[in-house]
């Protein structure tokens, strides 16, 4: 049941960051301001709740809290539906394909069609599963179960074109394309028109969540004086709008080199509502489209390329503490690389050297703050991060980021703070263990999360990592690989490669995600006879380094197996 009024109340009550999302060093900060709707502008879809207490005369309050009463107010919302599409309340599953199509809240054919057929996959094959909140859930299989699909017909819901989109047949998709116009004195939005791949490689794919609802994110999408993502999903449903082609840049990740080299998906909902926002025809949707989006563009399937928002690195040191966080820790990665055909397994035994983090999600519950009332502890959840300790014990201090607090303050438990805190499907080079606990490198530091073998936090792994050359006693970090200055054609202002306040210190070795040359996109001006892509002969390795990847020079480093 969905009650987005109270979620996006709630949701006022904290930030997830300041960044500039252009992220470009060339122009201006740019940091629009976002409006919430207000109730009577939401639409129905995202207010189902008050209509299962009208059907039900269960109060409000109870269908939020108890589960059997939720269930009840469901369970009437599809009797509703069905009546509407003049259906018998058959005891048959077959004969509710409509009204299934229609409890997905989604206004067109195609995506209410993809809704009810995920639904009625999963009573043909049967689930379990343990959901967010613990609960064990058995569905038996019903093999060979037809539905009267031609009950789609009867809804009456409109017909989307999916007609400019880039998108998979899977999923219903439609083009709300976001404006590339020229307003005020020399100033354009809000994105950039390009020629990737042939002018450069998209590697990277942003995992976002709005926070906002819906229909407040198309309108700013379409707004030239605001930013923009290339795509964005609905949680009701999973219906996904594109709104930039993949060949232009978006501006949505704080970073303009990962805007350069990156696609960003907007998921509707906030970080702090996970349970009201991040549903299961959402995240079906997604993977859908980011397994075709990385097939097309030969972006791997693992945690150095499908970012989230919260692991984009800040481009300078200025940066770093206004970086946004979201998908936030309760975005299931586990779940969601299951559905991309890539789940987190052991790739090497306890020799290997490195490790991916891999908690159980329902049963994984670190303690935040923040995300209703500041200070006050959160609902206990599931979650995909493991908190990071200075010692292997949880009463020694967490690990700082010099970045987030360059006064070298403590890091906090608060939803937003990512400073001491790893995540599902990342990797780590192992620098100590010590019974229940292991030890990473991490931001320069040994860092210790608890891993007891009878319910593990990470498995074992191997791979390639970097560590300085020998006689190196520190090498800089930085948050973009951008070229050497003599790359730099006369017609392009040089940019500074601006190393980070981190050092990757000798005898510390971190995870290698790609080889990249030092790249830089000018693109400063409306018209792109202006337009150039810089690629000098530095290369960089993306490296795990903390929370963020981050960058250093091949140069200064040495490339060796994880397990040497």
């Amino acid at each position: 049941l969905t009650d987005a009024h109270t979620a996006l109340v709630g949701a006022q009550h904290h930030s997830e960051g300041t960044e500039d999302a252009r992220g470009d060093s060339a122009r201006p900060a740019l940091h629009p301001d976002a409006k919430v709707p207000a109730d009577s502008e939401l639409p129905d879809r995202l207010k189902t709740l008050t209509k299962a207490s009208g059907l039900t005369g269960i109060p409000a309050t109870r269908l939020r809290t108890d589960a059997a009463a939720n269930i009840a107010g469901g369970a009437a919302l599809l009797a509703a539906a069905q009546q509407k599409l003049g259906e018998p309340l058959s005891q048959d599953p077959a004969d509710w394909y409509g009204a299934v199509a229609r409890f997905s809240g989604a206004d067109d054919s195609a995506t209410a069609a993809a809704y009810a057929n995920d639904v009625y996959d999963v009573i043909r094959s049967g689930e379990q599963r343990t959901t967010d909140t613990g609960q064990r859930v058995v569905l038996a299989a019903t093999p060979g179960l037809a539905p009267d699909t031609a009950q789609l017909a009867q809804t009456g819901l409109r017909q989307v074109s999916a007609a400019g989109t880039e998108c998979p047949a899977s999923v219903s998709c439609e083009w709300i394309p976001a404006p590339y116009q020229q307003f005020g004195t020399d100033d354009y939005g809000n994105h950039d028109v390009a020629d990737r791949p042939a002018s450069q490689h998209i590697r990277f794919i942003v995992i976002h969540d709005t926070e906002g609802s819906w229909d407040g994110t198309i309108k700013l999408v379409q707004d030239p004086t605001y930013v923009s993502w290339n795509y964005t999903l609905r949680s009701t449903d999973g219906h996904i709008a594109q709104h930039v082609k993949a060949k232009d840049v978006a501006w949505h990740a704080g970073n303009w080199y990962i805007n350069a080299e990156s696609i960003g998906l907007e998921h509707e909902g906030f970080l702090t509502s996970p349970d009201a926002w991040y549903t299961e025809a959402m995240y079906r949707s997604s993977a859908r489209l980011v397994k075709y989006l990385a097939g097309k563009y030969g972006i791997p399937l693992d945690r150095q390329h499908i970012l989230g928002h919260d692991t984009v690195p800040g481009p300078t040191t200025g940066t770093i503490p206004g970086m946004h966080t979201d998908p936030g820790p309760y975005w299931d990665w586990q779940h969601y690389f299951q559905l991309l055909g890539r789940p987190f397994e052991p790739t090497a035994g306890k020799n290997g050297g490195l490790v991916t983090i891999r908690p159980d999600y329902a049963s994984n519950q670190p303690e935040y703050t923040g995300c209703d009332t500041a200070g006050q502890l959160c609902a206990g959840h599931g979650s995909s991060e493991v908190r990071l300790y200075s010692q292997p014990d949880t009463s020694s201090p967490l690990i700082k980021d010099i970045g987030l607090r360059p006064n070298g303050g403590d890091s906090t438990i608060d939803v937003n703070d990512v400073a001491s805190r790893v995540e599902t499907g990342q990797q780590y080079a192992v620098a100590d263990r010590q019974g229940d606990w292991t030890a990473i490198w991490y931001l320069g530091q040994k860092a210790w999360f608890q891993n007891p073998a009878e319910n593990p936090t990470a498995v074992n792994a191997a791979g390639l990592v970097v560590t300085p050359k020998p006689g190196l006693a520190s090498v800089p970090v930085y948050g973009r690989a951008y070229p050497e200055k003599e790359a730099y054609p006369a017609d392009v202002p040089v940019q500074s490669v601006s190393p980070l306040p981190y050092k990757l210190l000798a005898g510390q070795k971190y995870v290698v995600g790609d080889e990249v040359p030092g790249e830089y996109l000018y693109a400063v001006t409306f018209t792109t006879d202006s337009h150039r892509v810089v690629v000098g002969k530095d290369l960089y390795y993306e490296i795990q380094f903390g929370h963020r990847v981050e960058f250093v020079r091949a140069a200064d480093v040495q490339l060796q197996p994880s397990a040497q």
